[in-house]
């Protein structure tokens, strides 16, 4: 009896850890990644202008990227599928539910995308929280900086 239950446990686990998803995301220079876990990524600009990334907020200006839903599987199945092309070469061997799940994700994503724009668009004044939870006004340069990211996320998600 308790090797019928390890083998069933065992096929629990395997059967898990098979269901994996891929996330997207795209970095101050336009560059799509793509990971297999929903760990937070940092990035940030040091003083030279270098593209900096980490699992930890280890500078004081790094921002958390947006992770965006791919598609199921691993990251061997995207390089050995391309991650080019067209959304019909890109996911052939997509079921249909897997596709509505996918179509779901996109459309929730553009949605958002396109709520923060118009919100940060109609808003007098744009601010970030600071760790006080006290509001920091942008600058007029960093409010239109941040307009403009807004804008090329909405454009990205919404395509």
């Amino acid at each position: 009896m308790s090797y019928l239950r390890f083998v069933l446990l065992l096929s629990v686990f395997c059967g898990a850890s098979a269901m994996a998803d891929i996330w997207k995301w795209v970095d101050a220079e336009g560059e799509t990644h793509f990971v297999d876990t929903r760990t937070a990524i940092f990035t940030w600009l040091d003083e030279d202008g270098k593209l900096h990334y980490s699992d930890t907020p280890d500078h004081e200006d790094a921002i958390a990227v947006q992770l965006v839903w791919h598609s199921p599987g691993t990251l061997d199945d995207l390089e050995s599928a391309g991650s080019g092309g067209s959304d019909e070469e890109q996911f052939a061997d997509e079921s249909p539910e897997d596709r509505a799940a996918r179509e779901e994700t996109e459309a929730y994503y553009c949605k958002r995308a396109t709520e923060d724009y118009n919100a940060y668009k109609g808003a007098p004044r744009l601010y970030r929280t600071n760790d006080e939870g006290e509001r920091e006004y942008l600058s007029e340069a960093d409010a239109a900086s941040t307009l403009e990211d807004s804008k090329a996320q909405m454009e990205q998600f919404c395509r």
